[in-house]
Parts: C-alpha cells; sequence; structure tokens
C-alpha cells in the first residue's frame, strides 16, 4: 500500500550562493559569520569585509551539525576552497555556543546591529529583528553599534516558529500566507486572534476554521495580531527613523505591511537578503577581531 506523504508547507526555500566575479584568493582577509538560529541557519564569506558568499538553510535537530553544513555547503559550491583558508569566524544567534569551529562568538543583538548598519546604510537607528523564536527592538548608532535593546517575553506564537505552525494548520505554503492575508486588507481587516501562546493561537484558528472562516481572513486575524506585538515592542523601546526590518519574517509582507502601517513609518528596503544580517554582522565582527589579532588595522 502506497504512502502519501503530507505537504511540509512550512518549508521555506534553501539558498546556496556565491559571486562569481569575485576571486577570494586575492582577498587579505577572508571572514566567517554563522548566525544559528532556531529555525533557520546563515552563513556569510567576506572578502576584505565585501559580501562573497552566503548559505540560508533549515536549522536540524543537531545544532553542531547545523554550522557544519551551513559553511560546508558553500565551500562545496566554491569548490577550491578549505575551512582553513578563512582567517576567522565568528559564532551568532540561538546556538552559537555549539558551533564547534567559531573562534569566538557573539550575541545576536549585535550581530544583526553590526548586519543593518552594512545592509541598509550608516542612517539606520532602528532595527526590528523577526526571528524563528522571538522578535527584538533593536537601536543603534551610525556605526551599528546597539544603544538599546528590548526582546519578546512571550511564547512563539509571534515568532517564524509560530507562522509555520500556522501555515501547516492551513495547509498554505508559507511563502504565501503573508500575501493572502493582504487579500482582506485593510476594509476588511479582522479583530486579531491571540497570540500570547500558540498553544491558544492555535486553539482560536481551528475555531475559527469550524466557523466556516475563509484562510484570507484567518491569516489576517493572525497577522494582524503578529503586527500588534511588534508595534508595541517597537512602542517600547522608541522607534526613531531610519527603520529596517532583519530577519526571516521580513519576507512576509502580511507582517511587515500592517507594521509599517500602524507605525505610519515606511520600512528603508535593500538588494540583500535582511535574514543575512546577523551573519554579515558576524562576519564583520570576524574580520576586526583577526586585523586586530593580527596588528592589520
Amino acid at each position: 500500500m502506497e504512502v502519501i506523504q503530507e505537504s511540509e508547507y512550512w518549508r521555506w526555500p534553501e539558498t546556496v550562493w556565491i559571486d562569481e566575479s569575485k576571486n577570494w584568493k586575492e582577498a587579505e582577509v577572508i571572514s566567517c559569520g554563522i548566525d544559528l538560529g532556531s529555525v533557520s541557519s546563515q552563513a556569510v564569506i567576506m572578502l576584505d569585509g565585501e559580501l562573497y558568499a552566503y548559505s540560508n538553510l533549515r536549522t536540524g535537530s543537531s545544532s553542531s551539525a547545523s554550522s557544519e553544513k551551513a559553511l560546508g555547503s558553500i565551500l562545496e559550491k566554491i569548490g577550491d576552497m578549505k575551512r582553513e583558508d578563512i582567517h576567522y569566524i565568528v559564532g551568532t544567534g540561538y546556538g552559537r555556543v555549539s558551533i564547534p569551529f567559531a573562534h569566538k562568538t557573539i550575541t545576536e543583538i549585535a550581530c544583526h546591529g553590526r548586519g543593518a548598519n552594512y545592509i541598509y546604510g550608516s542612517t539606520v537607528r532602528t532595527v526590528l529583528d523577526m526571528g524563528g523564536q522571538d522578535l527584538k527592538a533593536i537601536k543603534i548608532d551610525h556605526r551599528g553599534k546597539v544603544v538599546n535593546f528590548l526582546m519578546n517575553d512571550k511564547c512563539a506564537a509571534g515568532t517564524g516558529r509560530g507562522i509555520e505552525v500556522v501555515a501547516d494548520l492551513l495547509s498554505i505554503p508559507i511563502t504565501e500566507v503573508g500575501s493572502m492575508s493582504l487579500e482582506v486588507y485593510p476594509d476588511n481587516e479582522p479583530d486579531p486572534v491571540s497570540t500570547t501562546c500558540i498553544v491558544f493561537g492555535k486553539s482560536e484558528i481551528l475555531g475559527l476554521i469550524r466557523k466556516g472562516w475563509p484562510k484570507d481572513r484567518i491569516l489576517a486575524a493572525f497577522f494582524r495580531s503578529v503586527a500588534t506585538r511588534v508595534v508595541e515592542l517597537l512602542e517600547r523601546v522608541g522607534v526613531e527613523s531610519d527603520f529596517a526590518i532583519t530577519g526571516g519574517i521580513s519576507k512576509n509582507p502580511g507582517v511587515t505591511k500592517r507594521v509599517q502601517d500602524m507605525l505610519g513609518m515606511k520600512a528603508l528596503e535593500t538588494e540583500y537578503d535582511p535574514q543575512l544580517a546577523g551573519a554579515i554582522g558576524a562576519a564583520l565582527f570576524a574580520k576586526a577581531l583577526y586585523e586586530k589579532q593580527t596588528g592589520k588595522r
């Protein structure tokens, strides 16, 4: 008897990329940052402080194996670079202490501030990092140095993991839930669901399904609640322009559109993948640490 596998609606596209126009053998400093999150892992290689290669992969059950895979997938794509060719590696993120080959670990707060400065420019003063298990509101100066921050202290409902649960619950690919939620926005926006805890949020969504609510309205109610929590966090830290969003949920228009409208403030745009901010910041710290260690600066 054939077993039919359920679709993995939570699964998002993984990426491995290198800049073919650059030759890593010509670089004076090769630095690497690895952002090991609870849901996703990013590895970045920079040549003299410029982005050269990255991977964005799902975090597996083993943090150390996930870090090996994140960097190994880049090295495999490059072909002739070995880990020993990298001068300095900094780990960050939820699982940073589990990266066995990192020379140093630095908090994701500091790395996202530094990475946002690189991705969006020196005018950024407020960074919203929406990750797999938490939300962070970070204030930075013109160098990307953190001057203040706040983290959410609730359950995972309004984070990447919570959105994965909802995508699976409604059988909608996670890459589509945000745009689908905007089909009723703003004219028919429903009241927000509870997202204090994903257990209660899930129960409430199941109740809406039983009442016959269409999926776009259920998603709108869910993302309205997520956006409300995000804005409350930002207002507690004090939103100052320019404003930028990092982390995986930065790619979800159902959240970002509502957050921007509720704030009355437009977030900066970038040609970079905002999910790489933490790893980019870690790689920049790695470059600075190597130069300090070797007296090159």
